[in-house]
């Protein structure tokens, strides 16, 4: 391919505008300005130095591309009509209406091309600074002398509304720590948000700000492309930092009435609008998603030299894999993240002293780490509390990123949002630890990795009112019902040592979403598994873990999970009734067992129900029923010793004796 003109790109551009313009006209809703703004600098990073092939979509050493202000989707699907990704025109046609590949703003797994599910602002910056940690991490692992196997950028688009939400602040700091010089974020600066000009609320000098985070900052005309282009090639050479790149633009580019207005954020220009804009832009105005076949033609070869040169990458993998079998299986095995089928055994004994469940969990990811090289994390600077650490393995640094430890900082919303990053990049399962109470920090992130299905691990520790002096502030009470109430969410609330080891053998398989393990500060009993059914019964969520006497119904079921297991155990096994004591960890686990086994654990016959958890009781009720009673959490804890505060708040063998005495009398 021939170089562009600038003639070219502005054909190109203009095109995309145009596209853009019809797809929100057509649904009577959605973002035309930042689309219109954005349209030259899309055209040239993606007609001259974005790699990707659509070819092969998902080549691992494929340049990663994120729109964070994910209310731009109109252009990016009409980015993505153009390079070849499978995104036709009916598909732009139909944007944003039910079950369409144009959803309204970019979601992972819908649209071809789309790397990240976007839409709250701020996290596709996380994201993208999550799949640049994974490119270097990898690179560390794969590439040698004579070798590259990984060796790509992570290219962001953003605006203002992104770089004002807090969660940019959190993970570009941490970014310019880990000097991550092959991110590249593109902010387009056009100073207006929905209520207008952008200094009613904002006074900062972003340059400043991220040069002060260890950044380097370009800047360039977002409408002049010889500029564009002289911005994105210095961009693009490494400089041992992460790269701003400050693009003014006007939103709303090509509209002659409401460019530069917030009036074309947020809502269609309006028919009459469109037709004027397309005349200035040199369109028929009476047609509606029209390509010139010379941009067709344009992209088209863009695309096949970068066919090109991911199926040179492919022969060059493939010579260093048949030179070294070795590198082939390691590299197969960080794709495919499969869970050692002896993971059992990787396990150590626990014995009948007592043990904390993050304790527990703490040996087991020291114990696995060496056969399951594709886990990688840390911790929001907790983790000698959250006991996340992997002794002797090494700490990411912006000097080496051999190591497997990640240190994230006090930024819980930024670490989610990397966390995503990391897992939608592929290569690597990242896990990440704060305790229980502060996963309301990292929520909104939590929730988009359920949206998408990314796999990520959260590790919760200090799950309860145990916490003890530290206070309320410290203690969760609505935290479990609230995330349980996230579709798509797995709880995993282990009782003991070996519930924990299970728990982590579900989080490594599971691959289509996020797992939270939810573990206690205080030891816990190692119930004895000889005399109690099998921790594998976390596996199936909830699982029978005692009764009297099995061959009859039972009197009345104690259901628990987490620490409260024990204390449930503990007075049935003191009751002379036959009574059952149901271990539930996981309720999303739970729910999806058949009702034969639901009914099986749970019988419908027996109404007489207590459970018993050290947080809200909302959402019990679908458990215990209208018969049922629930032992927890009506109110926030207190500070003071564990043990008393368990006296306090009626969590001891004598009050759920009586409650129980109460149930069946």
């Amino acid at each position: 391919m021939s170089k562009l003109t600038t003639e070219d790109l502005r054909l190109a551009a203009n095109t995309l505008r145009c596209l853009a313009m019809d797809e929100v006209q057509a649904a009577n809703s959605g973002h035309p300005g930042v689309a219109m703004g954005l349209a030259d600098v899309m055209a040239a990073l993606w007609l001259g130095h974005l790699k990707v092939a659509p070819s092969a979509p998902e080549w691992a050493d494929r340049d990663r591309f994120v729109l964070s202000g994910g209310h731009a989707s109109s252009l990016l699907y009409a980015t993505l009509h153009l390079a070849g990704f499978g995104v036709s025109l009916d598909d732009l046609k139909a944007f944003r209406q039910l079950g369409a590949r144009t959803p309204g703003h970019p979601e992972r797994g819908v649209t071809p091309g789309v790397e990240t599910t976007t839409g709250p602002l701020g996290q596709g910056i996380a994201a993208g600074v999550g799949m640049a940690l994974a490119e270097r991490l990898l690179a560390a692992r794969f590439n040698a002398e004579g070798r590259t196997l990984v060796d790509h950028r992570t290219w962001v688009t953003c605006g203002d509304g992104d770089l004002e939400e807090g969660i940019s602040h959190e993970a570009c700091s941490l970014a310019g720590a880990l000097g991550l010089e092959k991110l590249i974020l593109l902010y387009d600066s056009n100073g207006i948000t929905i209520e207008g000009a952008t200094d009613i609320a904002l006074a900062d000098d972003t340059k400043r700000r991220f040069e002060s985070y260890g950044w380097r900052v370009l800047a360039c005309d977002g409408h002049d492309f010889a500029d564009i282009e002289r911005a994105l090639r210095k961009a693009a050479k490494p400089a041992g930092k992460p790269t701003l790149v400050i693009c003014r633009t006007v939103i709303g580019k090509g509209s002659p009435n409401k460019a530069g207005s917030a009036s074309c954020h947020g809502a269609p220009l309006g028919a009459d609008e469109v037709r004027l804009a397309k005349q200035g832009l040199g369109f028929d105005p009476d047609q509606t998603f029209v390509v010139p076949e010379q941009v067709r033609a344009h992209f088209a070869a863009r695309a096949a030299k970068l066919g090109r040169l991911q199926r040179k990458w492919a022969r060059d993998a493939k010579a260093a894999f048949a030179a070294d079998p070795a590198l082939k299986a390691q590299w197969d095995a960080f794709q495919a993240q499969e869970v050692p089928e002896d993971f059992a055994s990787l396990i150590p004994a626990w014995g009948d002293k007592p043990l904390s469940t993050r304790a527990a969990s703490g040996k087991i990811l020291n114990a696995i780490a060496p056969a399951i090289p594709w886990l990688i994390g840390g911790s929001a600077d907790l983790a000698p509390s959250n006991m996340t650490a992997l002794n002797g393995l090494g700490d990411v640094s912006k000097d080496d990123f051999a190591g497997r430890n990640l240190h994230f900082g006090i930024r819980e919303l930024g670490m989610g949002g990397i966390l995503n990053g990391l897992a939608n990049h592929g290569g690597l399962r990242p896990y990440g630890g704060t305790f229980f109470v502060f996963c309301d920090y990292a929520r909104p992130t939590l929730r988009v990795a359920a949206l998408m299905g990314a796999p990520v691990i959260y590790v919760l520790t200090h799950d309860s009112f145990y916490v003890g002096e530290d206070g309320p502030t410290h203690e969760p009470v609505e935290q479990l019902p609230a995330l349980r109430a996230m579709p798509n969410v797995c709880d995993l609330r282990p009782a003991d040592a070996t519930e924990t080891a299970v728990a982590w053998e579900v989080a490594l398989r599971r691959k289509d979403g996020p797992t939270c393990l939810m573990l206690s500060r205080q030891n816990l009993p190692v119930l004895d598994r000889a005399a109690l059914a099998p921790a594998e019964g976390l596996k199936k969520g909830a699982y029978v873990l005692w009764q009297r006497d099995p061959a009859r119904e039972p009197e009345a079921i104690l259901i628990a999970s987490g620490s409260e297991v024990a204390l449930a155990l503990q007075v049935a096994q003191a009751d002379a009734r036959n009574l059952r004591v149901v271990s539930m960890p996981s309720w999303f686990l739970f729910a999806r067992q058949d009702k034969a086994y639901r009914d099986e654990v749970l019988p419908p016959t027996v109404a007489r129900r207590l459970a018993i958890e050290a947080a809200s009781p909302f959402g019990w009720e679908r458990y215990v029923g209208a018969q049922g009673r629930v032992l927890g959490m009506n109110g926030f804890g207190a500070s003071g010793p564990a043990e008393v505060l368990a006296e306090h708040f009626g969590f001891t063998p004598g009050r759920l004796a009586a409650l129980l005495n109460d149930l069946l009398a």
